[in-house]
């Protein structure tokens, strides 16, 4: 144990190390800059529009460069452009966030990296996004540049509200270096949780103890537009609260053999599952789910085993396969390798046709799950 420990220590100096490199000179990250063309993208309109609008000086101007031949535009500025451009797809009133959990039992599909690249799609679009990370290994607060096991604390996680001291997730609810993006961390303490929850049930005559996250989530979904819950990559208690607690579920699948299994195996232990849970919630209350996504992430070309699984996957899942790829780049490798994502990107210095690919990869997913959101709220009743 004495050298495990030895092993920890020299495993988090060297993480603290290489992320002081990474993020210097600043000690936090912070969010890109955006050109013209990428504001007037988001908007759906073309550059011509965007100078035509600035001399009406109602929305943030941004800045010209030195030379005064480019302006950009921070994250807040476009945000705020993108909510009056994109009214339509913002909110409504009287409508509350949708939550969405991304999920599959076995690691390495990406399944952070889509719950970071979401969520920051969406705040880009407009939208106020909270996302909360439940997987103890804290790859989505390191995504944030946040170390786990040294800048978070207990109250800054899902483990109070597990353990029934609180009954309110936003005691939780810290914000982060991207505008409209707020987080609720993770850290390896959280494993406490899978305990908790059990023994609650076996104190609690009344406690549903998959319904825990869903209840501390109540008093947000009016401040939120959407929530985005990264699950740990198993069936434990935190999962299935994660689970319960959204109206969508996003499930990323390489298009591998064992990750085709293993998505089978999601599916499988999830319907089970609900079914055991209907048994004991009144029908009135038995959970729905507005939609359920196969999202084909880290699409390698060159493996000549992906076509047929694809194949596999497109058959199996039909029309709950989302229609985009996520390719497997060096582009999301690279930033993968900088605790940062595709919109963390400020310049990319490889090639601008595999940045492209990635970007629009992205850009498609995120929009497609826009669309969903946008057509959940239309179906809800008002205060739903």
């Amino acid at each position: 144990m004495a050298r495990i420990a030895t092993l920890a220590t020299r495993a988090g100096s060297m993480v603290e190390q290489i992320r002081a490199r990474l993020l210097a000179p600043e000690a936090r990250k912070v969010s890109p800059k955006y050109s013209t063309a990428q504001l007037a993208s988001l908007c759906g309109v073309d550059k011509a529009h965007v100078a035509y609008r600035l001399t009406k000086e109602d929305l943030p101007a941004g800045k010209l460069t030195p030379t005064g031949g480019k302006r950009n535009f921070e994250l807040p500025e476009l945000r705020a452009w993108t909510r009056t451009y994109r009214a339509d797809k913002m909110r409504p009133a009287g409508k509350r966030a949708i939550t969405i959990a991304v999920g599959n039992f076995k690691g390495g599909v990406a399944k952070t990296t889509t719950s970071m690249v979401l969520a920051q799609g969406l705040s880009m679009r407009g939208h106020r996004v909270l996302a909360i990370d439940c997987d103890p290994q804290g790859s989505l607060t390191t995504l944030h540049g946040i170390l786990p096991e040294a800048e978070v604390d207990a109250d800054m996680t899902v483990a109070p509200l597990c353990e029934g001291t609180e009954a309110d997730i936003q005691y939780a609810i810290r914000s982060t270096y991207w505008d409209g993006l707020d987080l609720v961390a993770a850290a390896p303490f959280l494993f406490s949780a899978e305990f908790a929850l059990p023994s609650r049930q076996m104190r609690e005559k009344d406690i549903e103890f998959w319904n825990v996250l869903n209840a501390g989530l109540e008093s947000v979904r009016d401040i939120y537009d959407v929530i985005i819950i990264d699950t740990p990559p198993s069936l434990s208690y935190v999962t299935i609260n994660a689970l319960w607690a959204a109206n969508g579920i996003v499930v990323p699948v390489p298009p591998s053999g064992l990750d085709f299994a293993s998505s089978a195996q999601f599916w499988a232990l999830l319907a089970d599952l609900g079914g055991n849970l209907e048994a004991q919630t009144a029908a009135e209350r038995r959970k729905n789910f507005d939609f359920l996504h196969v999202l084909l992430s880290r699409v390698d070309a060159a493996d000549p085993a992906m076509p047929a699984v694809r194949q596999w996957i497109q058959s199996t899942y039909g029309e709950f396969t989302l229609p985009v790829e996520i390719p497997k780049t060096s582009v999301t490798s690279n930033t993968a390798a900088e605790f940062a994502t595709i919109y963390d990107v400020q310049k990319y210095e490889g090639s601008a046709k595999t940045y492209k690919r990635a970007a629009d990869a992205y850009d498609a997913f995120v929009d497609l799950v826009e669309q969903s959101v946008v057509g959940a709220w239309a179906d809800a009743p008002a205060g739903q």
